[in-house]
């Protein structure tokens, strides 16, 4: 009895481990979400879930949001401007660095990036 008990634990142990170190392997990343259409770059700076896309991102997307909200308020303080326009300035670089189909909003309308 104890033999098994001793199993069950090591078993147990080593499924428990393998969850932990498999988790980052199943998360969505921002890479994968944009390639994958489920997340795109808005005008603003920020993200966005593109049209007809499912909301598997959501999450994702809010958490990067408040992140490049807290940075673009820094840089702002920092430099005498309003989060808008570091935020828009943002999305040019951003923009630049972006894959071709990527989902983007750009003046209110969503397009798919060409070049």
């Amino acid at each position: 009895m104890k033999n098994m008990q001793s199993i069950v634990l090591r078993v147990a142990a080593a499924t428990m481990l393998f969850m932990v170190l498999a988790m980052p392997v199943f998360a969505l990343d921002i890479k994968t979400a944009r390639l994958n259409g489920l997340a795109g770059e808005v005008d603003n700076g920020l993200l966005a879930i593109p049209p007809d896309a499912p909301v598997e991102a959501e999450e994702l997307i809010a958490t990067i949001n408040n992140l490049r909200r807290a940075e673009y308020a820094k840089v702002a303080a920092q430099n005498n401007l309003t989060i808008d326009v570091v935020g828009e300035m943002m999305f040019q670089k951003i923009y630049s660095r972006l894959p071709v189909r990527t989902w983007v909003k750009v003046q209110g309308k969503w397009i798919k990036k060409e070049k």
